[in-house]
């Protein structure tokens, strides 16, 4: 039943995308998929706790926590909240982000809950990690179709390493914002394809490290490469593509700040 909840989290934020934007039902149902949204959040915890991923425990709660914000926002549906503040539709923002999170999810969830889905992409990311391993001069063995190894060490390729969710929350972004296709386009070619090639780069870094030892004994060098280096280094790539793709499309800027402007109203009508 759980399982379940994304999909009838994702079915009911692409209805109320789908919505004429002021359809007087779009923001109750909307509200209510947000709140579905967040059970799901609300069940990931305990997995990354488990895996001492504190990050993504943090980001996890975050989400849950701010999907129940938007949710109820959105059911309670002052009309106040809902126009321009300081020149920002707010309307126009709840509602771009709502599609924004609809296109991530389904492109995030189809890999990460469909078998086949996952199995696909972990295998493509696999052979394509092999291919620009060769292309860079290193020799990446291929034992099986999610597993690789350099000098005899083997490392499991998993649905984070292919960057699917960096991936899937730039296509959402892109699709939200109604610009002209040559700006949506070149927003997406400096994005998606940059994160997906840097991401095999990383891969290939990671596996050598580890199996060459770079860093003293085989763990020592999996856990500077992957957790310490690699880690930085995707932070500061996300950074550099996120200002690029805002550059490129800054009503994305403005999503951005009429969703802080709401926030601010509700807390100063609060007040």
């Amino acid at each position: 039943m759980i399982e379940n909840i994304i999909w009838l989290a994702l079915g009911l934020l692409v209805i109320a995308s789908l919505i004429p934007l002021h359809n007087k039902i779009k923001l109750p149902l909307a509200g209510v998929s947000w709140l579905f949204f967040s059970i799901h959040w609300m069940f990931q915890w305990q997995h990354y706790y488990e895996l001492e991923d504190y990050v993504n425990l943090f980001l996890t709660i975050f989400a849950a926590v701010f999907s129940i914000f938007i949710g109820y926002i959105l059911i309670k549906k002052d009309r106040r909240l809902f126009g321009k503040i300081n020149g920002i539709d707010t309307l126009t923002s709840i509602s771009m982000m709502t599609t924004a999170v609809a296109i991530s999810g389904i492109s995030y969830f189809l890999f990460s809950e469909i078998p086949s889905m996952n199995s696909w992409i972990i295998s493509t990311v696999t052979d394509q990690t092999v291919w620009t391993g060769s292309i860079l001069g290193i020799t990446i063995t291929r034992l099986d179709w999610n597993l690789i190894a350099v000098n005899g060490y083997k490392v499991e390729i998993i649905l984070a390493c292919t960057a699917i969710e960096s991936i899937a929350l730039f296509i959402g972004i892109i699709a939200s914002v109604n610009a002209p296709i040559k700006r949506l386009a070149s927003a997406f070619i400096i994005s998606v394809p940059v994160i997906y090639g840097l991401n095999l780069i990383r891969n290939v870094f990671v596996v050598d490290a580890y199996g060459m030892m770079w860093f003293g004994d085989p763990d020592m060098s999996f856990y500077i490469a992957h957790t310490v280096i690699a880690k930085i280094g995707s932070l500061i790539a996300l950074f550099l593509v996120a200002y690029a793709v805002l550059k490129i499309l800054p009503e994305i800027i403005d999503m951005i700040d009429g969703i802080l402007n709401l926030v601010g109203g509700i807390f100063k009508n609060d007040g």
